[in-house]
């Protein structure tokens, strides 16, 4: 399983992270790991593949694979009066689901994807997308400059997406269960809290545990948390089967969580804004950080089709959803943080406070702080093909984890 989501009060919500970033820049994706990508490196089978030089009239319609909540009338209705493509989704409920439906480019049925940063390299890799040229879309310029050209949809200088929105995996804890704030990731292994953690049931978690290992036993040599050996890779599965006892519940829904902090089950555990901000809309007692050992974290990214089958309809879709109004709308309706700067004051003008709420005005150290997803794969960005792809973290997380 991997990141998933699924609606919770208004707004439909992240289960299993997210959501996604820094990928590999010369690689390719696991091979038996959802349904795309090869299992070393290369150059993208799509990457000579010119991309318009102008974007022409709409088809009259586009086709999303989305993740619930992505297309909402609520910013769709201007886009389809204004361009006259009339907007259809398929919401998928996994990171695998996106890469099987998007196969053979679309399959001629759908023009773009919603991607995380778990899904996207299997995308580029496997030939389903193909490049863009952001020259078209004027409100890029505008992004966060290390969303402009991320290595999760950006190879060999090749863009194959536009970024979209992005969140932090944090620490999430009842302030009253701790009289002081706790400022590591080691309070979800401690014995200490048996049965009040909580965790995503994603194999992706498996970077977590790494990104702790890193600050924790240098000796493992940990660089990149999604580019593990065998011995790194085993490391961070045994810390996590340590931590299986201590556990109440991996969750794979993000209402589940939220049930879980306001029943009292749980009081700590690995989260996103969106279950903060619900929780605090409820008055239950709660707050979050950003563990001195850092985080990992998601980004999205609409991705074209290779066989798009309404390729001008889909440009003007990014055009659109890049506009800081659009990207508003979304963060502030979704619970998540735009990559266009200029919709900060926005968020604010829709919802007071939630520009800072989901860090869209955060100085760049923040987001540095963040180990954004990634597909694991085996090429290990330094010469060596001796990494664990994403289909032995599938395989880890599913019979020596949780299973």
């Amino acid at each position: 399983m991997t990141r998933t989501r699924m609606g919770a009060g208004r707004r439909p919500v992240v289960a299993a992270l997210g959501t996604a970033l820094v990928l590999l820049t010369a690689a390719c994706g696991g091979g038996d790991d959802g349904g795309g990508g090869g299992g070393g490196a290369g150059r993208p089978p799509t990457a000579n593949l010119a991309p318009p030089t102008s974007i022409g009239p709409g088809e009259g319609k586009l086709a999303l694979v989305a993740w619930e909540g992505y297309v909402q009338p609520l910013w769709t209705r201007a886009f389809e009066t204004k361009t006259g493509c009339d907007v259809s989704q398929k919401y998928a409920g996994s990171s695998d689901e996106m890469v099987t439906l998007m196969a053979d480019g679309g399959g001629g049925q759908y023009d773009m994807v919603s991607a995380s940063g778990d899904a996207s390299l299997r995308l580029i890799y496997g030939g389903d997308v193909r490049p863009v040229n952001v020259d078209l879309i004027p409100d890029w310029k505008n992004f966060i400059p290390q969303l402009q050209s991320p290595p999760h949809n950006t190879v060999d200088g090749v863009h194959y997406g536009i970024s979209l929105q992005w969140g932090p995996n944090t620490l999430m804890y009842n302030p009253e269960e701790f009289p002081t704030a706790p400022d590591s990731w080691s309070v979800i292994y401690d014995p200490k809290y048996k049965g009040k953690i909580t965790v995503p049931d994603n194999p992706i978690q498996i970077a977590d545990a790494a990104l702790y290992l890193k600050a924790t036993q240098p000796e493992l040599g940990i660089t990149d948390v999604y580019e593990l050996t065998r011995p790194q890779l085993d490391a961070a599965v045994a810390l996590l089967r340590e931590q299986r006892p201590l556990i109440r519940k991996y969750w794979a829904l993000a209402s589940q969580e939220i049930s879980m902090f306001k029943n009292g089950d749980a009081f700590v555990g690995a989260s996103w804004p969106y279950q903060e901000s619900i929780l605090r809309s409820n008055d239950v007692p709660i707050a979050s950080t950003i563990p001195k050992e850092g985080a990992t974290g998601w980004a999205d990214t609409w991705m074209l089709a290779t066989d798009a089958p309404h390729p001008n309809c889909a440009y003007l879709w990014m055009k659109y959803i890049s506009t800081p109004r659009a990207q508003a709308l979304q963060a502030t309706w979704y619970g998540e943080t735009p990559a266009n700067t200029k919709a900060c004051p926005i968020m604010d003008e829709l919802d007071k406070g939630s520009c800072a709420l989901y860090h869209a005005n955060a100085p760049a150290s923040y987001f540095d702080s963040i180990s954004f997803w990634k597909t694991p794969i085996a090429d290990c960005g330094n010469g060596q093909t001796n990494c664990m792809p994403y289909s032995e973290w599938q395989q880890a997380w599913t019979t020596e984890v949780t299973g």
